[in-house]
């Protein structure tokens, strides 16, 4: 299919899984939030199985081709994965300056990073169980990862980035084998830091992608629109993605109106495109999306380019983000029905 849809990954939780107070007070945690769960612990589990059965049957009404489990299960998009690593001390974290400028909590390293079992394994199996369609699952990057953890036992930047990166490639293995046809790694910290990321960012991803054997991408962004609001409009590090052995590049477009003929420098890669703006809240029209992905088109082939929201729906209200996804795959058939 050309132009397929997808989604980056979140979807809202429902308030009757997660106190939404909670989860806007406090941004996007790092270390574990458990009073954003409304649900006692014993019920929790099958509680997110239920919010992620909502968020299957929404992306599939809405007419999305490649959907995610909504990442129900998750305070926010990486501690999930970060907090059930060895060699991580989650108890007693330490303060860094996270990427909005504040002091943020994060784990602390305090012995080598190593995984006691697959984490997102069980997530993947129940959306494969409970869909037809393609399905994608998200990992934080080990970049990421290395950037929201304070290194008390490796002594060197890089050397953390690649322990992070060995634990990512043996999960994501395991995940292709759970049934996940495209593997996504979360990597916004790359645009934060782009002297480290110049440094060592790529061949961290690419380690954490070796022998993965699926459609592989990278997600860059700037930010949550509900944290980031005023958004640069071009990528400090972009053109240095072309390098690594994803097979798609996933970058934010809509709202901060990016200059698409950055996309000439990632020549080689499938490019999922934002053309939903998550820092609206009014929900796009057919006609607005298929206009954002003719834009697209005038930089690549209809074969290179994945419509998709500009980043994750987790702060947008429930029928927002079902409004636009359904934007999302109406002005996709649009342009499909032009160009056919």
């Amino acid at each position: 299919m050309l132009l397929p849809t997808t989604v980056v990954g979140s979807y809202p939780q429902p308030a009757w899984l997660v106190d939404h107070k909670v989860l806007h007070a406090n941004v996007v945690p790092r270390v574990r939030l458990k009073e954003v769960w409304r649900v006692a612990e014993d019920a929790l589990e099958g509680a997110q199985d239920d919010a992620t059965l909502i968020a299957i049957r929404d992306m599939e009404r809405a007419g999305i081709d490649i959907i995610t489990d909504g990442e129900m299960r998750r305070e926010s998009y990486s501690n999930r994965f970060a907090l059930a690593l060895d060699g991580v001390d989650v108890e007693n974290p330490a303060k860094v300056m996270g990427r909005a400028g504040r002091m943020t909590s994060v784990p602390r390293i305090v012995g080598p990073i190593a995984r006691r079992h697959a984490v997102e394994a069980r997530d993947v199996e129940f959306l494969r169980a409970n869909t037809d369609r393609k399905i994608k699952v998200t990992l934080p990057g080990p970049f990421t990862l290395s950037m929201q953890a304070k290194d008390e036992h490796y002594g060197d930047e890089e050397a953390v980035a690649m322990a992070y990166a060995d634990v990512v490639a043996a999960e994501a293995l395991e995940l292709v084998a759970a049934g996940a046809d495209v593997i996504q790694l979360d990597e916004p910290w790359l645009q934060a830091r782009p002297v480290q990321a110049a440094r060592y960012g790529v061949k961290a991803v690419n380690r954490a992608l070796v022998g993965v054997p699926c459609t592989t991408v990278i997600h860059l962004c700037f930010g949550y629109a509900a944290i980031v609001q005023e958004k640069p409009s071009g990528y400090s590090f972009l053109p240095q993605l072309a390098d690594t052995t994803a097979s798609q590049i996933s970058i934010e477009a809509a709202q901060p109106k990016l200059d698409l003929g950055v996309l000439k420098d990632l020549s080689n890669k499938t490019i999922m495109l934002g053309v939903l703006d998550m820092g609206d809240a009014q929900v796009e029209s057919a006609e607005t999306v298929a206009a954002r992905i003719r834009a697209g088109l005038k930089h690549l082939p209809p074969e290179r380019l994945v419509p998709a929201p500009d980043c994750g729906m987790k702060y947008l209200s429930r029928e927002t983000a079902f409004g636009k996804l359904r934007a999302l795959a109406e002005g996709a058939a649009i342009v499909r029905r032009e160009i056919s």
